[in-house]
């Protein structure tokens, strides 16, 4: 059976992840410390940030998300560009989501000797909203009770991460979440311009009821 590239990618993310949850010298060396990153040249953080995780739930959920929306990404841009170049376009896209989202966490922290962050929220971001600008009608669940169509989850879930993002009052890099969502929601309309049209049609013709 052949794997996805969304499940090679969840596969070498869980291995990293618990290889990193219990070896701390390992996970240190992978987390995003913007000030060693300025410090020392240590740019690679940019990327291994995000192929580690604080525990097994954190990266529970974000690649079971990775997963779901992943596909659909995945299978667009095979469709568009070919097997073999869609699927470099879409690793390059999924890098990508990781290292942008970062980019406003290192200008905002790069002097903050104590700011660290780790996961791969800004990937899993761009891919969910990637996929929501492909689908826009799709219903998505939260906690399989509340299930709203994506285009409204979306602006919801950027309200949310705008505001929390502002506030810090928790240990979650929220800009991460919204700086991925953008870039997935600008990558995704520039491979694929028509995408635009599709999402105004298929949201004007929206009725709840």
């Amino acid at each position: 059976m052949e794997l996805s590239i969304t499940v090679v990618l969840i596969i070498i993310t869980a291995i990293s992840s618990y290889y990193g949850i219990n070896n701390a010298a390992f996970m240190e060396r992978c987390m995003f410390i913007p000030y060693k990153i300025k410090r020392n040249g240590q740019w690679d953080r940019f990327i291994t940030s995000g192929f580690i995780h604080k525990d097994y739930i954190h990266l529970f959920f974000n690649m079971f998300t990775f997963y779901f929306f992943g596909g659909v990404v995945e299978q667009i841009l095979a469709y568009k560009f070919g097997v073999p170049f869609g699927g470099a376009i879409y690793v390059l896209f999924y890098l990508l989501g990781i290292i942008n989202s970062d980019i406003p966490t290192y200008l905002k922290n790069q002097d903050n000797s104590y700011y660290r962050a780790l996961g791969a929220s800004g990937g899993t971001a761009a891919t969910v909203f990637a996929s929501i600008i492909i689908l826009p009608l799709s219903d998505i669940c939260l906690f399989g009770i509340l299930c709203l169509p994506g285009f409204i989850l979306g602006v919801l879930f950027l309200m949310y991460s705008y505001f929390k993002g502002k506030n810090q009052d928790d240990a979650i890099n929220h800009d991460a979440h919204l700086y991925g969502a953008i870039f997935g929601i600008v990558f995704i309309l520039i491979v694929s311009p028509s995408s635009a049209l599709t999402f105004i049609d298929e949201v004007m013709s929206y009725r709840p009821f």
